[in-house]
């Protein structure tokens, strides 16, 4: 009897001992919710979320803490079918980055009958043997219940017909924030065992410069409709605080370039008389302040970096 009660009791020890930590990524087509999600679960605002498809470019992660856990959500760009270089260099990310992380994540709407797009990424996934995968229904909140459990029963069929052994199939709503703490607990398990692998206060560890250079690209797309959303890149060439300013009184100066294809795209970013241009400046350095959590001065210039997309050269220097 003695050893017994001995050995329950380390047991339970053990299991409140065992911390994990690991890397998740969310996957899915255009829209279906992934930034959105990312957000939820880190609770705060850090992948940035559009409208328009393609506007996470850079690998921006999320870190959720938990007392027994640590997930970093890593955010892979979008798989598409490659048109261009860049394009070509997107992919082979998203596929190194799938093969790196412990636990994939499957966004699929539920507003939204399953389509070649998510079968395209779907049968990707599949080539994928050795990294779990959890198939998460994103916006619950726009569909009643038996659209839901169809959505379900598909996801399911689809995993079958594949090959792909779902560890979880899980519905959520992040706007609505629903089920999103279980979809933590379901994630959890599935990573390694291990310490954190980043600070308590870390929320992102992208470089803030990124970080601004994102907020700031995502409000320069909103409204162009009729240009590729790739043909604008932003880089912020200096972030410096103000000198002569009081402690209680900081300043950031932020200088950026947003970067066009050809010169008529100038014109559209601008906008006549420079409204969009200042529209642009003005909406981003909100987010930037509330970001960062200091005033800034933000000082835009639109540039043409001729055919960036398809110029290596051009490309290192963008960042990708």
């Amino acid at each position: 009897m003695g050893a017994m009660s001995v050995r329950t009791q380390s047991s339970e020890e053990s299991a409140e001992a065992v911390h994990r930590a690991g890397f998740a990524c969310f996957v899915g087509r255009p829209n279906a919710g992934k930034s959105t999600l990312t957000n939820a679960l880190v609770g705060q605002k850090v992948a940035i979320t559009s409208n328009r498809p393609q506007t996470t470019r850079h690998t921006v992660r999320g870190i959720v803490h938990r007392p027994e856990a640590q997930l970093i959500l890593v955010d892979t760009p979008g798989l598409h079918k490659p048109r261009t270089l860049l394009g070509e260099r997107l992919n082979d990310v998203v596929r190194t980055t799938w093969a790196e992380v412990d636990v994939i994540g499957f966004c699929l709407p539920a507003n939204e009958k399953l389509g070649p797009g998510d079968r395209f990424i779907a049968k990707e996934l599949a080539g994928i043997k050795k990294t779990p995968k959890v198939a998460i229904v994103t916006k619950t909140d726009l569909v009643d219940s038996k659209t839901l459990a169809e959505q379900l029963i598909a996801i399911d069929q689809l995993g079958q017909e594949l090959g792909i052994t779902w560890a979880e199939i899980v519905p959520v709503s992040a706007t609505g924030n629903q089920q999103v703490d279980l979809l933590a607990d379901l994630l959890t398990p599935l990573l390694p065992e291990g310490p954190a692998l980043y600070p308590e206060g870390d929320l992102t560890d992208e470089p803030e410069q990124v970080m601004v250079a994102e907020l700031i690209r995502e409000a320069a797309l909103e409204g162009v409709r009729d240009e590729l959303p790739h043909s604008i890149a932003v880089v912020v060439e200096e972030m410096l605080p103000r000198e002569d300013r009081p402690a209680d009184k900081p300043l950031l100066d932020i200088h950026a370039n947003v970067y066009i294809e050809r010169p008529s795209q100038k014109g559209i970013i601008i906008g006549p008389k420079g409204k969009r241009l200042k529209d642009v400046g003005i909406k981003s350095r909100k987010q930037i302040e509330a970001l960062l959590g200091t005033p800034v001065f933000l000082d835009l210039h639109v540039k043409v970096a001729k055919d960036w997309q398809r110029d290596p050269k051009q490309l290192r220097r963008l960042g990708f």
